[in-house]
């Protein structure tokens, strides 16, 4: 039987403070597929999620497919914003919720990885997160500040993890980072410079990986996804009607849920899909291929007949 097996291999899951988006639903694949799990959570977030964990509210998210529970080999405090700590703003540095912290910049986790489990330590990175200050405004009413901090902490985060994970991941080691529909196309109302983001991401995968597949000998692969209503999305404002979209208007007229984005990262991490680099990988019931929405011609559903 041909199964995606993991064992041995670690992963850095950047974006996990809840059991309700993309980047614990991938934690949680990579785990069930024999992957020992770190995960990066943004520092204001941290104090919470570690409450969750301690206190079992997130018990029944955390048992696996094959038995068990899903156990993190380390919750690391990451702010992907911020590539060395000599570079961190003094009022985030001292704030209250950085202050008591070890080094929570990119550079500085991928140092305690280093630290943590020697040389090399790490197989799989996934990026996981996103960021728009002003997602609510329409992209002519987003300032430049707004547009170039989401391309910061949701773009360019992913190249900063790239160079600086990169030269400690082992032999065939991959990352991965997560996109959307409207990097291509558009969708009114995902403001704030947030589809910009999404097409640096897609565009960045494929230069991304030719150099450091040729210096390093890793893939670099993007899943496109389809909506969902994790909490992260709720700050679009209207993601239900996303998913009510597309699941009326996909090839297969069903949302899509978190769990096949996390099957699809783990394959994509796999030895399975070894030939696999600079890919944008669609796993959105199929609502890309669309060009028309077919719930505006009713005569459409003849077909089913």
């Amino acid at each position: 039987m041909l199964g995606i097996d993991l064992g041995g291999k670690r992963a850095f899951v950047a974006g996990v403070a809840d059991d309700g988006g993309f980047g614990f639903a991938i934690a949680k694949k990579l785990a069930e597929a024999g992957a020992s799990v770190c995960v990066g959570t943004w520092p204001p977030a941290l104090g919470v999620f570690t409450k969750l964990l301690d206190s079992g509210r997130m018990k029944e998210s955390m048992r696996l497919a094959g038995g068990g529970e899903l156990e993190f080999e380390r919750i690391y405090a990451f702010d992907a914003e911020h590539d060395l700590l000599d570079e961190v703003p003094a009022e985030v540095r001292e704030s209250r919720r950085y202050k008591a912290l070890p080094d929570f910049t990119v550079q500085g986790v991928a140092d305690q990885f280093v630290a943590d489990f020697g040389e090399r330590p790490l197989d799989i990175v996934i990026h996981s997160l996103a960021n728009g200050p002003e997602v609510r405004n329409p992209l002519l009413r987003t300032s430049r500040r707004g547009y170039l901090g989401a391309i910061s902490a949701s773009s360019y985060s992913f190249v900063s993890m790239v160079q600086r994970f990169a030269p400690i991941l082992r032999e065939g080691g991959s990352f991965l980072s997560l996109s959307y529909m409207a990097s291509e196309r558009a969708v009114p109302g995902y403001g704030g410079g947030m589809s910009s983001v999404k097409a640096a991401l897609e565009s960045d995968t494929r230069l991304l990986s030719w150099e450091a597949g040729r210096e390093y000998g890793v893939r670099v692969n993007c899943i496109s996804a389809g909506a969902l209503a994790s909490r992260a999305a709720s700050a679009v404002g209207f993601v239900n009607l996303l998913i009510d979209y597309g699941r009326n208007n996909s090839p297969l007229p069903e949302s899509i849920h978190a769990g096949e984005v996390g099957a699809t990262a783990a394959f994509l991490a796999s030895p399975l899909a070894t030939g696999i680099t600079g890919s944008v990988v669609y796993v959105d019931k199929g609502i890309h291929a669309m060009g028309i929405a077919p719930a505006a011609f009713p005569d459409l559903e003849d077909l089913k007949s």
